[in-house]
């Protein structure tokens, strides 16, 4: 597993994560939380390059705005 970063903030329907470094998963690749359950999907990078954003679309909008602060990991 890689290790994606942690949720900053939400927006339009997105959690953004900041990556610790340059590597970044690839779109379109599962995200998971912590616990190993699935949070959504990876559907943009952006950003610096050395510590790129990404965005996630959530499989569940309803908590969204709990995902903030959480480590998040690609599968």
């Amino acid at each position: 597993m890689e290790r994606v970063g942690t949720v900053a903030r939400t927006a339009q329907g997105l959690a953004i994560a900041r990556c610790p470094d340059g590597d970044h998963p690839e779109i379109g690749q599962p995200v998971v939380d912590e616990n190993l359950d699935t949070v959504g999907r990876v559907v943009d990078v952006f950003g610096p390059v050395s510590q790129p954003y990404v965005a996630v679309t959530p499989n569940d909008r309803s908590g969204l705005a709990a995902l903030v602060g959480q480590k998040l990991y690609a599968r």
